[in-house]
């Protein structure tokens, strides 16, 4: 499915970016620099964000304390797989692009 007209982006491509071995993307604007294009109208950036969150869900049962990619600008995430009996003392920021 095409997720951005502009730069005729599939999710295929941005789910790929996002699992990259050596350096996955962890925001939509790093998605955009990894398939070699920028943001034009912005109406995908929604869908990239919820294609993230997808990817990150499934490949990560870990919580933010040992999986920054579940973290929030806020702080912790409180999507866990796992009981949650630890305390976090540190909060991971992801950066907002």
């Amino acid at each position: 499915m095409i997720v951005c007209s502009c730069n005729v982006l599939s999710d295929r491509q941005i789910r790929d970016a996002l699992t990259d071995a050596e350096s996955p993307a962890r925001t939509a604007g790093q998605v955009y620099r990894c398939l070699g294009c920028s943001a034009q109208c912005g109406r995908c950036a929604r869908t990239i964000r919820k294609l993230i969150d997808d990817v990150n869900a499934a490949n990560c049962g870990g919580c933010a304390r040992e999986c920054p990619a579940h973290a929030l600008v806020e702080g912790h995430s409180q999507r866990h797989n796992h009981p949650h009996n630890h305390t976090h003392t540190e909060s991971f920021a992801v950066a907002a692009e």
